[in-house]
């Protein structure tokens, strides 16, 4: 699933959810290869949908609260449409 988030950090803020639950990218194993690998192979056409595929988009995946997990079901957020500087924390 990908849906803008309800408290974006950049003019385009979409966060892609898995449907299978992992509360963490500590409790994903091997097996999940082939839907992690459907994931980031799906990344770039949303960013091209959201005309963000050319201009450049970063791709953000916390895992737990000190690194800035807020909701406990993996999920990574696609942020692009301004410059994004570094360090990012």
């Amino acid at each position: 699933m990908a849906f803008h988030d309800l408290n974006p950090q950049a003019p385009v803020h979409v966060l892609i959810i898995p449907r299978r639950h992992f509360s963490t990218l500590n409790d994903l194993t091997v097996e999940e290869g082939p839907l992690l690998g459907r994931i980031w192979t799906r990344i770039p056409a949303i960013a091209q949908a959201l005309g963000i595929g050319a201009e450049g988009y970063r791709v953000v995946v916390n895992c737990l609260a000190p690194a800035g997990q807020s909701v406990f079901h993996v999920h990574f957020h696609l942020l692009g449409g301004r410059p994004m500087g570094w360090p990012p924390g």
